[in-house]
């Protein structure tokens, strides 16, 4: 999701075989735009997410398990890992200042996007076979999109 339009940027349709981050890199493959930042739900707390997240220059906010644990020792040479100081954050500040912190809260704009989403079209999908549903939820990604475009107003900021 894009922030600032509420557009979906990609979309990726698996079958229940597959995990949240197993995609991941499929869905940030298919961003052409730079990305700031990637805020997700702890489903994503892996490390090959933090790395796909990284290799396109963002900063990850996932929040971590209750019992995690860093991934490279303090004393080691380098920069620290992103999921590293997370945790560290959050064991300093606890885990609402960390989001507040962080930017966390940000992924209301992406939940707020997929309601939306839902509310228009419905939870259910019209097709059958596995690739044609995944067609019909791309045309209707593309039709919320246009939606969007066409509803929102343009802001800008005029001196007084």
């Amino acid at each position: 999701m894009d922030e600032a339009t509420g557009e979906i940027l990609a979309a990726v349709v698996t079958t229940n075989d597959y995990h949240d981050g197993e995609v991941l890199n499929d869905v940030l493959g298919a961003i052409d735009e730079p990305i700031e930042q990637v805020s997700s739900d702890g489903a994503y707390d892996h490390r090959h997410c933090y790395d796909e997240i990284a290799a396109k220059g963002a900063k990850a906010v996932i929040p971590l398990r209750q019992d995690a644990v860093n991934w490279q020792h303090g004393n080691r040479n380098g920069k620290p890992h992103q999921r590293d100081e997370n945790l560290c954050s959050i064991r300093q500040h606890g885990r609402k200042r960390w989001k507040r912190d962080s930017g966390y809260h940000r992924r209301s704009i992406a939940e707020t996007t997929l309601f939306r989403f839902k509310t228009i079209f419905g939870g259910n999908l019209s097709a059958r076979r596995f690739d044609n549903q995944a067609v019909e939820l791309f045309i209707k990604c593309v039709a919320l999109n246009r939606m969007i475009q066409i509803a929102k107003p343009d802001s800008y900021e005029v001196e007084a």
